[in-house]
């Protein structure tokens, strides 16, 4: 496969649940893992989340429990259930989290925060993370595998309601088929034939 339909799986979707409700903001969001870094632009609205990269957008709609996948440059967009155990985090909540100890505080992009030491089970196996939590915005700035593996972390927070247009398909776009292939990976890449 393509980097890029690795860069957008690894800026959509982590091991987290989602609890949307609990903060509307948008943010940049910096996603670094092994095989490197990626920026995106998030907007979480209640039971909403929109993530933007260079290339792609993704739509998650928790109240229709479907997400977009959607290629500007192609005016296409693929449709899929949504898996709530699948989404980028946004709250403080782990899915499978078995223990979560304060490890003491810190300060992120002007933010002061928690930092904690978070285990939890996925797949049956125990791993362990961190996660930098602000109690006055109620999102964690900053989690990390404990091993280094990946981190996110979120900067120019901006707290509010977020546009209701943000989280639709814009009109003129199609839904992708199966005939759409290569148009689906030329606009994922940017790349010519």
């Amino acid at each position: 496969m393509k980097k890029a339909v690795f860069t957008l799986l690894a800026l959509s979707f982590s091991v987290f649940s989602i609890e949307a409700a609990a903060q509307e903001f948008e943010a940049d969001m910096v996603n670094t893992s092994r095989s490197g870094v990626y920026n995106a632009h998030i907007n979480v609205g209640k039971d909403k989340m929109r993530v933007e990269s260079d290339n792609n957008i993704v739509i998650s709609r928790m109240d229709k429990s479907v997400v977009w996948v959607l290629v500007p440059s192609q005016k296409i967009y693929m449709e899929q259930a949504l898996d709530p155990t699948q989404m980028t985090v946004t709250s403080d909540k782990v899915d499978g989290e078995t223990d979560r100890e304060l490890m003491g505080t810190d300060n992120i992009d002007g933010y002061p925060v928690d930092k904690y030491k978070i285990t939890y089970s996925l797949g049956g196996m125990q791993n362990v993370m961190y996660m930098w939590l602000s109690k006055s915005l109620n999102i964690p700035l900053k989690t990390q595998a404990a091993d280094g593996s990946w981190m996110i972390e979120y900067k120019n927070i901006k707290k509010g309601p977020q546009p209701g247009q943000l989280f639709e398909i814009p009109s003129g776009y199609n839904k992708f088929d199966t005939s759409n292939m290569g148009d689906l990976m030329k606009g994922l890449t940017n790349e010519e034939d």
